[in-house]
């Protein structure tokens, strides 16, 4: 069996974080997206067919030509024509009946297994948000076609755009659609006019990230289903563990220091002492998390530090970046409201009634700068000493 994931697309609607790195390299739980997905294949493929274009580089250099028991095999789509012209370009690796889904989506292992039961399948869940998915067609539990973004339907099934499909379907033709790409939906719906296509519900998870905020929500699953807690570093004697914590190879949690609710920390850190690190927060390798800083539900990537008397909540810090001594993000409005956030010049509602701040690579805040609730600082960037960060920093 083999699967196909497209991974080749530079995500805009993620920036800053996806400015320098592939969406697929970003990570939750201390482990890149593509990993993830990659785990849930153990067992159940042999080959994967990843669709490589943006900084595919870094991609081969993380994964090489095996992961685990999977054999890796790169197509590299040269101009990024859409998710059918994607799909295509695996015509000539293909064998038979294949797997294919989107890479920067999460999904699960028990979920793909019951789409692999039925001969052709597409993965779909229920949603009251119908306006943000593809809703999917169906009768007698069979695809009949799919709808991009209905905005006169309550409810429907989301395409969460993990199906289980045949070579055969690397014969259709399609057009560009009104986005000037060619699309696998349409590819797909052509499909299923000749072939029963059977629509299987999502009982585990399907974690789709759109935006960069939708990174903290699936962080917080991941953690929630935390499998291997494992302490492989140092607690110090009068620091407190409470939760599931996975501690990496020599990183050390100092005394003082609190850690609370489900937390991963990767390897070589330090962490204190006397900080407290809260519930759904994942630290990368190689950090470094002063004396007296708090730390909520955040992800923060490699190699960055938090200096002393830092506050950060609901954000997500890039690699290789300092936090100056006194950074705060601040996470809530004073109105209560959701926060919005700018994404491609457009002023968005997160959904999020707590979201802090969203910081790229390589940025250095100054000493006791603080941040906006949905600001946004772009790679390379700093602030000066006591600055206010009332709008992007690009």
């Amino acid at each position: 069996m083999q699967a196909v994931i497209p991974i080749a697309g530079k995500s805009t609607r993620t920036e800053p974080l996806t400015i320098n790195i592939p969406k697929a390299l970003l990570k939750l739980a201390n482990k890149t997206i593509i990993e993830h997905n990659l785990d849930q294949l153990e067992g159940l493929v042999d080959e994967v067919i990843l669709i490589v274009g943006f900084k595919a580089n870094l991609i081969k250099e993380k994964l090489g030509l095996k992961y685990k028991d999977l054999q890796l095999t790169y197509v590299t789509q040269e101009e990024q024509l859409g998710t059918g012209h994607a799909l295509s370009l695996a015509k000539e690796k293909v064998e038979g009946r294949f797997l294919f889904f989107m890479g920067d989506d999460l999904y699960s292992k028990e979920d793909i297994k019951r789409c692999l039961e039925h001969n052709y399948s597409i993965l779909v869940q229920e949603t009251d948000e119908p306006e943000r998915f593809g809703i999917v067609e169906e009768q007698s539990n069979k695809l009949k076609g799919i709808v991009e973004k209905p905005k006169d339907l309550d409810k429907g099934l989301a395409n969460t755009a993990l199906y289980v499909l045949g070579k055969d379907i690397f014969d259709i033709k399609v057009e560009k659609s009104e986005r000037d790409e060619y699309e696998a939906t349409d590819m797909i719906t052509e499909f299923a006019k000749t072939n029963d296509i059977e629509c299987v519900k999502v009982q585990d998870y399907w974690l789709p990230i759109g935006y960069a905020w939708n990174l903290l929500d699936a962080n917080k699953v991941l953690l929630s289903k935390l499998d291997d807690p494992n302490v492989f570093g140092e607690v110090e004697p009068n620091a407190t563990i409470e939760g599931e914590l996975y501690l990496g190879h020599n990183s050390v949690i100092k005394n003082g220091s609190y850690i609370e609710g489900n937390v991963v920390i990767g390897n070589d850190c330090v962490i204190g002492p006397n900080c407290y690190i809260r519930g759904s927060t994942s630290i990368g390798n190689n950090c470094r998390v002063g004396n007296a800083v708090e730390i909520k539900n955040t992800i923060i990537m490699d190699n960055t530090n938090v200096g002393h008397l830092s506050y950060i909540g609901d954000s997500v810090i890039g690699q290789d970046s300092n936090m100056g001594a006194g950074t705060i993000t601040a996470n809530l409005k004073h109105d209560n409201a959701n926060v919005k956030s700018m994404v491609k010049d457009q002023l968005l509602d997160s959904g999020r009634r707590k979201f802090g701040t969203i910081i790229a690579d390589h940025v250095h805040t100054g000493i006791h700068t603080s941040i906006y609730p949905g600001r946004k600082i772009w790679p390379g960037k700093f602030t000066l000493p006591g600055e206010i960060v009332k709008k992007d920093v690009k």
